[in-house]
């Protein structure tokens, strides 16, 4: 096994290891951005001292197509410099509602920018067949093809996602989906050439107050399907929230599960998973000799 090039301080302190870069489990993709106004020495200044624990950076709500591509390709190369790869996001779905014939073009730029990872998301549109799965596919196909990572986010609910719970959307929606339909649309994406899924937490987590009510069934069966090494849970850019779900899935389901947050959340994440710090759970038992 390769030596670790990571030295922390205090190296005696006991607590979980994580695995090399490239990691195949515990991968942790943080949004660039769009709730806030992400800049490339922002992006520097983490990398530098958080670097080691982040693996995937994303952009939101199509934002890349604000900036210019010197800035777009400056937050990529950083990215790379750490091992971090690139995510669209979910653009592509703004892309279809102007024209799709602009697909091909969409995905030209976004290679030669330097992206890895192209998101497939369905989750803004009213109803489930205004982008139907079969185009969806046909698109991850096309990802594929051109040498990168597809990743199609898969959700319970519509019209949903980009802050728009910000509007009630609690009481607008109501999940459209049932896991079978999930699971049969995981089973095609991945027979099409997607290399992870992506779980909108809208319905599942997200906008639901009570931890109690979550749909704990949708995470599990998934989970039973595919396992947690092929499938991206998002927890919620909202702070309270995010900080609930992160520590429930680290509790609940394993401590490699894949999340994607907010970057604000990754130092208390990281202290929770690598039981450095964490509730009365820790402590329970112990006592000074």
């Amino acid at each position: 096994m390769a030596e670790n090039p990571f030295k922390r301080s205090f190296e005696f302190v006991d607590i979980e290891e994580l695995p090399l870069k490239p990691r195949t489990k515990g991968i942790i993709e943080i949004r660039g951005p769009y709730y806030e106004a992400f800049t490339v020495e922002q992006l520097k200044g983490l990398l530098e001292t958080w670097g080691y624990y982040v693996d995937g950076f994303k952009f939101a709500g199509g934002i890349q197509s604000l900036l210019t591509p010197d800035i777009v390709g400056s937050f990529i190369g950083l990215a790379h410099d750490y091992e971090v790869y690139v995510n669209t996001g979910g653009f592509i779905e703004r892309i279809v509602i102007q024209d799709p014939g602009l697909i091909d073009k969409y995905l030209s730029e976004t290679k030669a920018l330097g992206f890895d990872v192209v998101e497939v998301s369905s989750g803004m549109f009213e109803h489930p067949s205004d982008f139907k799965l079969e185009d969806q596919i046909e698109i991850v196909k096309k990802i594929e093809k051109l040498g990168l990572k597809p990743k199609p986010e898969i959700t319970i609910m519509s019209g949903v996602g980009g802050g728009s719970k910000e509007f009630g959307y609690g009481e607008k929606v109501k999940s459209v989906k049932t896991v079978k339909n999930l699971i049969e649309e995981g089973e095609r994406f991945f027979d099409a050439g997607a290399y992870m899924l992506m779980i909108e937490s809208e319905g599942i987590t997200e906008g639901i107050e009570n931890p109690k009510d979550w749909r704990e069934d949708v995470i599990f069966a998934l989970i039973e399907k595919f396992g947690t090494e092929k499938l991206m849970f998002e927890v919620s850019p909202e702070d309270d929230e995010a900080r609930k779900t992160f520590k429930w899935y680290l509790k609940k389901v394993s401590l490699d599960v894949n999340l994607m947050m907010n970057s604000k959340n990754i130092v208390e994440f990281n202290a929770w998973r690598l039981k450095l710090w964490g509730d009365r759970e820790l402590w329970k038992g112990k006592k000074v000799k």
